[in-house]
């Protein structure tokens, strides 16, 4: 009788060489593939229990990649020293993903120009002497062209570090909000902006149902989201948990970002319905070796912590769950990292869970991406385990 180590290890790997070497037919440099007729949901979206649907209440599964950069030094997207941006955007859309999660920051929205973009290749040409909004402006738009949606990412307020909580020194609560709703008024009638993941990886000291005004994230999330939604009421408003300082939680150790334990207890209270969306973080062993990687319980110690850690909103139907980030080097069935990945791969396809890989970029120091490090071929193996998430194309 078969080890079912061994066993799984046997099954992993085959299905893993076989989705690679297919992959590397199909998903090489973008022209060589055909794209799908782009395809937009009825907008705008909304909730419905644990569902994200269109306006016509079908059910709308958002798998998309992050691209970042916008929020670093540059101020634009990384990899226009290499590549076209129309170009980048047509494999995204070919690979099979409906959406990009795209990062700022404050500094790069008060900003003037941008860096890092070669203005030669091709239709970057467009980009040159635009500030960092207008080259988003441009690539939300072809974006839309090519059957894409966006998610606005509030990542950093400057330009070199997510900082504990949504202000700090040098930028107020009053600059944030007032950045969300400059961008709800300024994209208010573009169709693809599907919404505001309002304030990435609220960690340290932020709090969630504590009622302390100067760390609570959930009403902080609250008086945003409805400023947001006072001048553009179609847009989804996502969530993301804190790392600690929940009362109560049963978990002693989150990622940051991932903790959305007090969600059920202490709900974010929207002026509109059915717009809240909760979106976690999670990562494996590759971005830091947590004591969960480590126990005898591991990898079947998992579910248990994604169910109390998130996942119950979609369980007892209070909410949609879109994962904002995960990713990692590691794919195979041996790594700490390549059996999280694999787990948390089929529990996204048993729950129809929606989730934004990180990422798109290959100069992500601690995960790399789909990208090889040309800005050109894909990386096979993560394609593939990807894919298992996406329409058949």
């Amino acid at each position: 009788m078969f080890n079912q180590r061994l066993l799984r290890f046997i099954v992993c790997g085959l299905f893993g060489a076989i989705a690679a070497f297919s992959l590397s037919f199909n998903h090489g440099l973008p022209q060589a593939i055909a794209a799908d007729t782009p395809t937009l949901p009825v907008m705008p979206l909304s909730t419905q229990g644990a569902k994200i649907v269109d306006a016509a209440g079908n059910p709308v599964l958002l798998r998309g990649v992050n691209w970042f950069g916008i929020e670093t030094e540059t101020y634009a997207p990384h990899g226009l020293w290499a590549r076209d941006y129309k170009d980048m955007l047509a494999q995204i859309k070919s690979l099979g993903y409906n959406f990009i999660r795209v990062p700022f920051s404050l500094a790069a929205l008060r900003s003037e120009t941008v860096s890092g973009i070669d203005f030669s290749i091709g239709s970057n040409s467009e980009l040159f002497d635009k500030s960092p909004l207008e080259v988003l402006d441009l690539i939300v738009q072809e974006a839309a062209h090519q059957g894409l949606l966006i998610l606005l990412d509030s990542h950093q307020l400057n330009e070199q570090v997510i900082p504990e909580l949504w202000y700090d020194e040098e930028y107020s609560e009053a600059d944030w909000i007032e950045a969300w709703t400059m961008l709800a008024e300024h994209y208010r009638f573009q169709p693809n902006i599907l919404g505001a993941d309002l304030k990435n990886e609220p960690h340290g000291q932020a709090s969630w149902g504590t009622d302390v005004l100067e760390t609570d994230w959930r009403l902080a999330a609250e008086r945003a989201g409805n400023a947001i939604l006072a001048i553009n009421p179609d847009w989804l408003i996502v969530v993301q948990g804190v790392e600690n300082n929940v009362p109560d939680q049963q978990l002693a150790i989150h990622w940051q970002g991932g903790n959305l334990e007090g969600a059920g207890r202490y709900p974010v209270r929207l002026s509109v319905a059915n717009k809240l969306v909760y979106s976690p973080h999670e990562y494996g062993a590759g971005v830091f070796d947590q004591p969960w990687f480590s126990t005898p319980e591991f990898p079947e110690n998992l579910r248990d912590r994604w169910e109390i850690g998130f996942h119950y909103l979609a369980t007892e139907n209070i909410a949609p769950i879109l994962i904002g980030e995960f990713g990692g080097r590691q794919t195979d069935c041996q790594s700490k990292e390549g059996i999280w990945q694999q787990k948390l791969v089929d529990y996204i396809n048993e729950n129809a869970l929606s989730y934004a890989y990180w990422s798109w970029n290959p100069n992500s120091a601690d995960t790399g991406g789909l990208l090889q490090a040309d800005w050109q071929q894909i990386e096979a193996e993560k394609q593939a385990l990807l894919d298992r998430t996406l329409p058949h194309r």
